[in-house]
């Protein structure tokens, strides 16, 4: 604790200094850094002035590879899995509770099939949410990555299409496929095309009420708390062609220690308890994803403290209302593909546009590589992967679009961005660190992007059997011919 409050006393000296007494600063990136984090840490050290990401020498994957760069580090996401399992797991234990714990992954996360295969790697199950998704779940198990017996949590707004695909599912014996009804009339089309004798699945998803600040007050997800029951008894109670095994609780924000989470939790855990004693069937809670992301060499979050605090409300509650304890489903998306990735660019260009505003251009685009941080002003972990032993200074990044919002000018620490002003004439080359969830999706990954501006080359890394690290090129850099082609020239 002590060296915590010392390092944030370092960091208000620090910019203090910096930006009031206007004083030339003779001073190394690699001091900053120091200075203003406890490093290196955990996924990062540096060596020689350059950076190591999960222990691999990104510079000499650049050297091979070039810029700009995507990279899935594979052995985090499993890392990430075995992670939360073993933090349910002893969350559990403490609090002597009856139910199990279920690791869904979020394919909407990435689909990539790397990472799936990465993930399946590690006995956990998975949520979907379109209609394509049930086409990767078919390929998975075509291929024998899964089985039928594996849950296959359908959340979204299902149109028909996605509806047939889950009845196909069910008809050919995928005992665990389970819709999460996410209207009231979404059951019609079941109840009207299921066949065979085997019983399926439902869920049922609350709407739960989005934090005051938020644009609109109430989720468009989901089915209102005072509704659950009354529909419950109206439209399920007593068909046998159907099992309510799940109740389904999600809110926007995430999983957070505030009193906004706790409050919706509460709310939750009261429809539960309702629901179960006239639901014999229902026996599972699934509190959904959002546990946060590193975004920020500063960041904490006490993971440990915030599942063993959530297991024990639910069990508390139960206890208290007289219910057993409900298994428990998490859909961890972020937290489990995000760090595994990284983007790496090249300066290319360095513009003095006044007398305090210096520009370093990269040779590729936020907003087409990383829309997060033009959509939703999203940030990320940046470092500099080399020229850590030369002077810092303050700049703005700015990307290769005519669009005046393709620029990145702040981190979640602090609303500015420093950075390693290199000798002349040596390259400096920056990279943005738990980047692997959702950019490729929403860039429009092998499609058009702004500007016309390619889509990078995509490298995966693993570990043999010996260690070491190996590289394999995913795709190439996008080509004009595929840009042309989609446009119908």
């Amino acid at each position: 604790m002590l060296k915590k409050i010392h390092i944030r006393l370092n960091r208000i000296y620090f910019f203090i200094f910096a930006e009031f007494n206007r004083i030339p600063m003779k001073i190394k990136y690699e001091d900053l850094i120091h200075q203003t984090f406890e490093f290196p840490q955990d996924g990062f050290r540096t060596e020689e002035g350059e950076l190591y990401f999960h222990d691999i020498p990104l510079m000499e994957v650049i050297k091979q590879y070039g810029t700009p760069l995507k990279i899935t580090y594979l052995p985090k996401i499993s890392s990430q899995i075995q992670r939360a399992k073993i933090l349910f797991k002893v969350a559990m234990a403490k609090a002597d509770y009856q139910g199990s714990y279920t690791y869904c992954y979020c394919t909407k996360s990435s689909h990539f099939s790397f990472v799936l295969e990465e993930v399946l790697r590690n006995d956990v199950h998975l949520e979907t949410s379109s209609t394509y998704d049930m086409n990767i779940i078919s390929e998975l198990y075509d291929r024998k990555l899964i089985d039928n017996k594996k849950y296959i949590v359908c959340n979204g707004f299902k149109r028909e299409g996605y509806q047939e695909m889950i009845l196909d599912f069910h008809e050919k014996g995928f005992s665990n496929i389970l819709p999460v009804l996410d209207n009231m009339t979404e059951l019609d089309y079941y109840k009207e095309h299921i066949r065979g004798k085997q019983v399926m699945q439902l869920g049922l998803r609350i709407a739960s009420e989005e934090e005051p600040n938020f644009e609109f007050y109430t989720s468009r997800l989901g089915i209102r708390y005072k509704d659950i029951v009354p529909f419950y008894k109206q439209n399920l109670k007593g068909d046998n062609r159907f099992s309510l095994k799940m109740l389904h609780f999600f809110i926007n924000t995430g999983i957070r220690d505030n009193v906004y989470y706790w409050s919706e939790l509460a709310k939750c855990l009261r429809v539960y308890c309702e629901l179960k004693k006239v639901c014999p069937s229902l026996d599972t809670l699934n509190i959904g994803g959002g546990l946060p992301v590193k975004n920020s060499l500063g960041f904490e979050f006490d993971y440990e403290y915030m599942i063993q605090e959530i297991i024990a409300q639910i069990k508390s509650f139960c206890n208290e209302n007289g219910v057993p304890e409900p298994n428990i489903f998490t859909e961890f998306g972020s937290f489990t593909v995000a760090e595994s990735g990284a983007t790496l660019y090249s300066v290319i260009n360095t513009k003095q546009q006044n007398d305090t505003e210096v520009w370093y251009m990269i040779d590729s685009s936020f907003i087409t590589t990383l829309p997060d941080t033009w959509g939703l002003k999203q940030r990320f972990i940046l470092l500099a992967v080399n020229q850590w032993e030369a002077p810092y200074q303050r700049v703005n990044l700015g990307g290769l679009t005519c669009d005046s919002l393709d620029y990145y000018n702040s981190e979640a620490h602090i609303g500015q961005v420093f950075l390693p002003k290199p000798p002349e004439g040596e390259p400096l080359y920056l990279g943005f660190f738990h980047t692997g969830a959702y950019q490729e999706s929403l860039g429009g990954y092998g499609g058009i992007q702004h500007c016309l501006i390619p889509a990078p080359k995509h490298v995966i890394i693993d570990r043999g059997p010996d260690g070491d690290y190996t590289t394999k090129l995913f795709s190439k850099e996008q080509s004009y011919k595929s840009m042309l082609k989609i446009l119908g020239y």
